[in-house]
């Protein structure tokens, strides 16, 4: 019988680890050049940040990834949001209840860091998950 209290509580354990959330978001987008022709196969220079308050505000987290992401046929980009080389701040210290955040994306399609083509857009879902373990909320404490 103890065994199989011993053998629960290990499971009950090893399930809470695998349970934890990835301090990550998914995204995408298709780059095109400057001149609208899409950017296909080619590596891409990208710089991501995490803005507070408006589209100019106070830049609360910021990264560039290397190596650099790659584009698909169809001009494509897929990145993680959170695993790039930080420049400033913490992802998982963005009070995501603090909002409004907005996401600026600044690409360099000749794969540089001359970015020179940028965009900005409001975050209307946030990382609620984020939010709730950060605030605590749902804890008796």
């Amino acid at each position: 019988m103890k065994k199989l209290f011993a053998l629960l509580g290990i499971t009950a354990l090893t399930l809470s680890v695998f349970a934890q959330s990835p301090q990550k978001m998914s995204y995408q987008c298709v780059v095109r050049n400057t001149s609208g022709a899409l950017v296909t196969n080619k590596s891409v220079g990208v710089r991501i940040s995490i803005l507070q308050g408006s589209a100019s505000g106070t830049v609360v987290y910021q990264e560039t990834y290397n190596p650099n992401p790659q584009t698909n046929a169809n001009g494509l980009l897929t990145i993680e949001i959170g695993s790039g080389l930080i420049i400033s701040g913490s992802f998982s210290s963005v009070n995501w209840s603090s909002g409004p955040y907005f996401l600026k994306t600044e690409t360099d399609p000749s794969g540089g860091t001359t970015y020179t083509i940028t965009g900005t857009s409001q975050l209307l879902s946030v990382p609620y998950e984020h939010a709730i373990k950060r605030d605590n909320i749902g804890s008796f404490d």
